[in-house]
């Protein structure tokens, strides 16, 4: 594990999201649904990024995960990889696990060293999607709940999506989509997971960054959410590389879009992480 300078970190292992569902042991739902911190050790509070692997809905990709938690300890944030539930598994699942996971980071922060108002959330592809979706479809968690995580808010407090499924309309990825909501998704759940039209004033600020010859996902997703986060006065950041391909993660050896990393780092510390 790369370690930021003068820290440690403290890889805890799989911890489950849940305790009345059993983890499953299919072949892309490996001991899901459940979080892998990687937390910087010392004084802390430190912030905190919990990431979303992409795959489509349909697995999650490690070139996303690991490589990604190293760089954000690397720069002094703790990071959190969500193992997040895929197809089978449908609507609203991935999304219920997305949010337990902030509830849950958000719940432990004091004991994490974590600083409960810096967790944000970082996906790539279909884990965009899961991330935006986190970000535009946040409660403020329920406070008769005999759960006291579920009493907490979900709210990701910043997202950064890379090259991220956005809309499930013209221009989205269709293996995600059918992973997510079916063969013949209705118009209304169209709209619902289509998160351009999801975006509020409380929706949080976001970094975006995209190729604008991705073939899978097309640069148009993150142009309608950019779109939206401005007309709605949201403070955003987006980067869009003009050559490329989908599924770069942290793209070490890409001579464009290498540049990512540090331009989010600048973008984080901005925003106080």
């Amino acid at each position: 594990m790369v370690m930021g300078e003068g820290q440690g970190v403290n890889a805890r292992g799989k911890i489950a999201l849940w305790d009345n569902v059993k983890l499953e042991e299919n072949e892309y739902n490996t001991d899901c649904p459940s979080i892998e911190p990687f937390l910087l050790e010392g004084d802390g509070p430190y912030p905190v990024m919990i990431i979303a692997p992409g795959g489509g809905y349909a697995r999650r990709a490690e070139h996303e995960a690991y490589p990604v938690a190293q760089w954000l300890n690397s720069i002094g944030i703790s990071a959190i990889v969500l193992h997040y539930r895929v197809a089978p598994f449908s609507h609203p699942i991935p999304l219920v696990d997305a949010q337990r996971a902030i509830r849950m980071v958000r719940y432990h922060a004091s004991e994490w060293k974590l600083d409960q108002d810096r967790i944000g959330i970082l996906g790539f592809s279909a884990g965009g999607h899961l991330a935006s979706t986190a970000g535009t479809h946040f409660d403020l968690g329920n406070r008769q709940a005999e759960d006291h995580i579920e009493r907490i808010s979900s709210r990701p407090d910043v997202m950064v999506l890379c090259y991220p499924v956005i809309t499930m309309g013209e221009y989205t990825h269709e293996g995600s989509r059918i992973n997510l909501l079916g063969e013949v998704p209705s118009s209304k759940m169209i709209q619902l997971l289509s998160n351009e039209s999801q975006i509020t004033k409380d929706t949080p600020p976001t970094f975006l960054w995209h190729t604008a010859d991705d073939a899978a996902v097309p640069v148009e997703n993150s142009l309608l959410f950019a779109s939206e986060l401005s007309r709605h006065k949201i403070p955003f950041e987006l980067h869009v590389f003009e050559s490329g391909r989908h599924g770069l993660g942290m793209a070490e050896d890409h001579p464009e879009a290498k540049a990512w990393p540090e331009l989010c780092e600048a973008w984080l510390r901005k925003r106080g992480f």
